[in-house]
């Protein structure tokens, strides 16, 4: 709807005389330019504009009727022009008379959209809207301006239709170019109409021109563009950068996600983005939105796992994503922590979603939120004993493993373990790292199912996994059966007799502490979880010494099971745990054949302890009898003091009692018999 303005004039001069009036009138600006347009002399109204627009400019002050009297006729002589297909002169004819962008962009509806509502007004002068083009687009005008000719179906009179309408289209744009140029230039900050209408149209041309520079530049400043509007515009012409930076501007989370998920499936194609997933990480990074992050992280862990979950990877040399912090396993902030019911959800989720990704998941909750779930800590033990069996599969690292094995049994130093010379000279690999966290795993946590590893590890015995499977049985107080696995299959006596001064472990902490120091191997977090202070063992230092002994002994007796390759051995562990092993239990084990020469040092010590005993036993019983004397000395003095009680018989055969002191009691005794209590 259009609200029109009235025209003015200048004033005239009246002369009266008599009973006639004459008035001079003098000739308007606005009546020269009627006449000039009126007889099609379209160029001279235009010169008649340009001149009463110099004079204007060359006053000081310019008088508002002029200026309106100077619009009106520039608008005039633009939509003339406009009728007669003259797109270049209209749009400067209508830029000079200061036009409502509105009025313009209403003959173009493909491109004003909904921006223009049937309740939107806009000022236009009574006089103008007269000559207004009465079509409703400018097809129409185009079409209509030469009625006679098939525009439709006749390739001259189509090729004409297509270049005029691409005029109009040019036109278009330059007058809204100078419309937002002159807005900056005069600083107008204040919100109008015609804001959101100049720059959202502005911004579809630039779209359908593939002028992705001005189409930045447009976006990057201040700007009212309705993103509802030029959205499919955008969408359509391919130009996802640009609707990015608007969804970044109205913060438009879900959008820019949407936009990165299409190029990262390959559905867009954009060079402007180069990286989406790490766009994609850096928003959800800095999103506080739960339900945000975890719907599309899991979208993305389908795509890249080690990038979704952004677990810190020090095994990833490309220092990738070592910057990048959690999504899916973020810290605890101590202000809302996740319950364990939404982990395990969580966990089921990302699962689904990429196994291995869940996998990494499961190594958040167990190593790092350190969770006391037997079900996660029997998951976690699975997964780490399935990698492992996996990587065993390939016949060079079986190969390699067994042959670790072997040479280890040949030609270990004694005081090395297999666990230690196995870290030392296996090459760095995915398998090697595969193992070693499944050792750590196997022998840091109590909480998973040990019957249940142990029956995925048992085929693999002969495949060199005796290790694994000593280790498994220790938790289980199998120590029949680890002793026999680090002795017969490893030929480890070091570990063997480590096992019984650990009270059942299998690797000590300081070689669990050497690996967390190794960055290359990136373990810090499989072994931090073991070896902190909290997870450090109080045993009752009676109750250790007690298994300890029953765990030597149990050693004792695999090395006299196979007597061949152990003989050195048994002979060294008698020897050296003469303290720990009593003579009694050890004889009996012994074979008759070995000389008392084997044993010379285990029995001289067993004896000079038995005789220390003794005589400490005798020394105790000594100093015990002093100590009574010298009690019954200093209880003496006081017993005398207060004297005796005493009984005598009465004739009737009853007991008088009589308390006394030390010379009645004298007396008493030596008249007769009495009975002192």
């Amino acid at each position: 709807m259009m609200r029109h303005l009235a025209s003015t004039f200048p004033k005239s001069g009246i002369l009266l005389l008599g009973k006639t009036v004459q008035s001079l009138v003098p000739s308007t600006l606005i009546s020269q330019a009627e006449s000039l347009l009126d007889a099609h002399r379209i160029e001279d109204a235009s010169n008649l504009a340009d001149q009463q627009r110099k004079k204007l400019q060359a006053n000081i002050t310019v008088d508002e009727d002029e200026a309106d009297e100077l619009r009106y006729v520039y608008q005039r002589i633009g939509f003339q022009c406009f009728s007669e297909t003259l797109f270049e002169d209209a749009g400067k004819h209508f830029f000079n008379g200061d036009l409502d962008p509105r009025v313009l962009v209403s003959y173009y509806p493909e491109l004003r959209g909904s921006l223009l509502t049937s309740n939107a007004t806009a000022d236009v002068f009574a006089g103008v809207a007269e000559h207004m083009p009465p079509e409703s687009s400018v097809d129409d005008i185009i079409r209509n301006y030469s009625p006679f000719l098939d525009t439709q179906t006749a390739p001259p009179t189509a090729e004409l239709r297509r270049i005029l309408g691409m005029a109009a289209v040019e036109m278009l744009e330059s007058f809204l170019k100078k419309c937002r140029r002159k807005r900056v230039v005069e600083g107008r900050k204040e919100p109008e109409p015609s804001f959101a209408v100049v720059d959202t149209v502005l911004a579809k041309l630039y779209a359908q021109g593939e002028k992705t520079a001005d189409l930045r530049t447009l976006i990057e400043e201040p700007n009212s563009i309705v993103l509802v509007e030029l959205e499919p515009v955008l969408k359509t012409t391919g130009q996802y950068h640009a609707l990015s930076l608007l969804y970044r501007q109205s913060n438009n989370d879900e959008g820019l996600l949407e936009i990165w998920s299409k190029i990262i499936d390959n559905e867009w194609t954009e060079p402007d983005i180069p990286d989406p997933i790490g766009d994609m990480l850096t928003l959800l990074m800095s999103s506080r939105n739960r339900p945000l992050i975890q719907k599309w992280g899991l979208w993305l862990t389908r795509r890249n796992p080690e990038r979704g979950l952004t677990v810190i990877a020090p095994d990833d040399h490309d220092g990738e994503t070592e910057t990048l912090r959690q999504l899916l396993m973020p810290k605890d902030s101590g202000k809302r922590p996740q319950r364990p019911d939404d982990d395990l959800a969580l966990l089921k989720d990302i699962q689904e979603a990429n196994p291995a990704a869940g996998a990494r998941f499961l190594e958040y909750l167990v190593l790092q939120k350190r969770s006391l779930s037997r079900d996660l800590h029997t998951q976690l033990a699975t997964v780490c004993v399935d990698q492992m069996l996996s990587a065993l599969k390939d016949d060079s690292v079986s190969k390699l493993w067994r042959a670790k094995a072997s040479s280890y049994a040949s030609s270990h130093e004694s005081n090395s373990t297999f666990f230690s010379y196995f870290v030392s000279t296996t090459p760095d690999s995915p398998s090697k790292l595969s193992r070693l966290k499944a050792l750590l795993f196997l022998q840091g946590s109590s909480l998973y199912d040990g019957e249940l590893i142990r029956s995925r590890l048992a085929a693999y015995r002969q495949q060199g996994l005796s290790l694994e499977l000593a280790v498994v049985d220790g938790k289980l107080q199998n120590h029949q059966s680890a002793l026999s696995a680090l002795v017969n299959d490893l030929q480890d006596s070091t570990s063997a007799e480590a096992y019984c001064t650990l009270g059942g472990d299998v690797i000590p902490s300081k070689s669990i502490q050497t690996l967390c120091g190794d960055p290359k191997l990136g373990l810090s977090m499989w072994t931090s979880a073991w070896t902190g202070k909290s997870k450090q063992k109080t045993v009752d230092e009676t109750v250790s010494i007690a298994k300890r002994k029953e765990l030597l002994k149990t050693l004792l007796q695999v090395y006299m099971h196979n007597q061949t390759s152990n003989v050195d051995r048994a002979a060294r562990l008698i020897n050296a745990q003469a303290m720990n092993l009593d003579v009694v239990e050890v004889l009996p084990v012994v074979p008759e054949h070995w000389s008392v020469q084997v044993m010379s040092s285990f029995l001289s010590r067993s004896f000079r302890r038995t005789v220390h005993a003794q005589n400490e036993g005798r020394i105790v019983k000594a100093l015990a009898n002093g100590q009574n004397m010298r009690v019954k000395e200093e209880t003496y003095p006081v017993l005398r003091d207060e004297g005796m009680v005493v009984e005598e018989a009465g004739d009737d055969g009853s007991f008088d009692e009589k308390v006394d002191g030390e010379k009645d009691a004298a007396r008493w005794s030596s008249a007769g018999a009495v009975d002192i209590m």
